[in-house]
């Protein structure tokens, strides 16, 4: 399956002073739709081999596994800063608080902050100026609540950070190619004042030949990076599709729920 030499980490070069990647489906023990790197534990994987592979990750990149940080994502607009008082929480309260979180911002060093997907779309967004950082889970439905935006003015709020100042990446994630939806995906991003003539198009469907929307995923979140104020020459697209790329990176589209997540992460160093 896929490139045996292929990296188990896509490396996201925005600063000397963080270390940002997301994880591939290569390098670790997971078996079936979980192979070979997942340590998300919310998709039914084999929590014996989540565990492996959270070893296998941190002695990668270096850090103690409780110092990765992964919330329990619901599709929401939750953020949740990582303070020195949330690590001195227990294991049980941490998890409590990570409940329902898709999007985490933080600006203590060493630690590794990340979102978890699998066609949703990852970003990392970075305030060298004040070295904070911020990972963000937006599927669809975040999207269209527009999670990226709230994250950089909670940053904003937190951090002081000046949109002019950040730098952001959008990781591996579905493309308007591969991300036909229903009509009323299509209405709800109209309803919330998206420029559809920009962000979706009508393609015909290889089976049944109906005419479908298509939307941009990858391009509504930009979008939001440039409308807060983030420069475009700042932002860089991966531009990965995972269901097209699904041998590398995990795809529920392709691969089903029942399959593993790409970590996309970031670490102030």
């Amino acid at each position: 399956m896929g490139n045996a030499s292929f990296s188990m980490l896509l490396h996201h070069k925005l600063s000397d002073k963080l270390k940002a990647f997301s994880t591939t489906r290569h390098g670790g023990c997971g078996t079936g739709n979980y192979s070979t790197m997942n340590i998300n534990r919310f998709c039914g994987d084999n929590i014996d081999v989540i565990n492996k592979n959270l070893n296998i990750l941190c002695a990668e990149i270096g850090i103690d596994s409780d110092k990765i940080i992964m919330p329990h994502q619901t599709h929401g607009t939750e953020i949740l800063q990582i303070s020195n008082n949330f690590l001195s929480l227990t294991p049980q309260q941490r998890n409590d608080c990570l409940e329902g979180i898709d999007a985490l911002v933080t600006d203590i060093q060493g630690v590794c902050i990340g979102v978890s997907t699998a066609d949703c779309i990852p970003l990392i967004v970075y305030d060298p100026i004040n070295h904070a950082v911020a990972t963000i889970h937006a599927g669809w439905r975040g999207t269209v609540a527009r999670i990226t935006t709230k994250t950089i003015k909670e940053m904003q709020r937190i951090f002081g950070s000046k949109p002019q100042d950040l730098t952001a990446v959008i990781g591996p994630g579905i493309s308007l190619e591969a991300f036909e939806v229903g009509d009323e995906v299509y209405q709800t991003f109209a309803s919330e004042g998206f420029d559809m003539s920009r962000i979706s198009c009508e393609q015909r469907n290889s089976k049944t030949q109906e005419l479908k929307w298509h939307i941009n995923l990858p391009l509504c979140n930009k979008i939001q990076l440039l409308e807060t104020g983030v420069e475009d020459a700042n932002i860089h697209d991966t531009a990965i599709c995972t269901y097209n790329n699904s041998s590398d990176y995990f795809s529920a589209r392709k691969l089903g729920t029942l399959s593993g997540r790409i970590f996309t992460a970031a670490i102030l160093t």
